[in-house]
């Protein structure tokens, strides 16, 4: 894919992927915007030189041209849908490439100042109430257990555990080494977005739930040399998908809520903290979020949780 963009566009997704250490996820969430960009204007203009690129053919596109036209390899199965948040992320990308094309001399002035981004209506992220939090620890729901007592069973209770009890992304749980834990200073090293480490607490529960998946990995699994702390019973380190399967089968039996992927353990986290009272401050640097900004959506839960108690027992609610 990357082969097919004019070579101003490579450079672009090269500098974002070696200079400012974008994840891959959003490297190749670019470069698929930039593939459907210069696809359409292929298609619809010709060869059109950068420097004749006007806001109206960027417009066109975000107007008419986002059906996607993933390239035969591409691992994307399902359309898009072009929302008001696809169209944000899609112009973002544009206006970063063409920031990066202005500092490169390949143009005299973005064409993005008059294209306008779509309002977002804000929304509340889901979260998984405590109580059924609780029983996915104990590890029991309605009667049954929800994790199997084999080694698998114990890594994917250990994977639920660790995204709840501190924050991370999937992609730092995946990333997660045996150099990565200090348990003697009950906390472990996290490599975050933009390769930043941040330090996250371990709780003594959790750090007793480590040293014995570590002495079963020890037994049970076979080769373990793919470096990760968790790992499947043939001893491969776990993947995306795996991650995902575990979250959503074990969340499947304790909420109903429409979302139940790996990232609504971390809204989860940081909603529970919140809402007993933890400093946003310091939920921000456990996420290791860039900005308070980020962190502030989870005050709208508590102050929706604080509605609800006001409502119920105040006299004049």
């Amino acid at each position: 894919m990357k082969e097919t963009l004019p070579p101003v566009a490579q450079g672009f997704l090269a500098y974002i992927e070696l200079e400012k250490r974008y994840s891959r996820h959003t490297v190749e969430s670019y470069g698929l915007d930039l593939f459907q960009f210069f696809h359409y204007l292929s298609a619809h203009y010709g060869e059109l030189p950068l420097t004749k690129l006007t806001h109206f053919h960027i417009q066109s596109w975000l107007a008419l041209g986002l059906e996607p036209k993933y390239p035969s390899h591409s691992k994307k199965k399902q359309p898009e849908p072009v929302t008001p948040a696809t169209i944000r992320r899609k112009i973002s990308t544009l206006k970063s490439f063409f920031k990066y094309a202005v500092r490169k001399g390949e143009l005299a002035q973005s064409p993005m100042a008059k294209v306008v981004s779509p309002k977002m209506r804000s929304r509340l992220p889901m979260f998984v109430d405590e109580k059924a939090m609780q029983q996915v620890e104990e590890n029991h729901a309605e009667g049954e257990q929800l994790f199997a007592d084999d080694f698998e069973g114990a890594t994917q209770r250990l994977i639920v555990a660790l995204l709840y009890q501190s924050g991370m992304r999937q992609a730092e749980l995946l990333g997660l080494t045996h150099r990565s834990m200090d348990l003697s200073n009950s906390q472990m090293k996290v490599l975050g977005k933009g390769n930043k480490e941040r330090i996250i607490p371990l709780s003594q529960p959790l750090i007793a739930m480590i040293r014995e998946y570590d002495e079963r990995r020890r037994k049970e699994a076979g080769n373990t040399e793919s470096g990760q702390l968790l790992v499947r019973a043939d001893g491969k380190g776990i993947t995306k998908a795996f991650v995902y399967r575990t979250v959503r089968a074990a969340l499947d039996r304790v909420t109903t809520i429409s979302k139940r992927s790996p990232h609504i353990l971390r809204h989860t986290f940081a909603t529970h903290l919140m809402n007993n009272g933890a400093d946003i401050n310091a939920v921000k640097e456990l996420l290791g979020h860039a900005s308070l900004a980020s962190t502030q959506v989870y005050t709208h839960n508590t102050i929706e949780k604080l509605k609800k108690v006001h409502q119920q027992a105040h006299p004049k609610a």
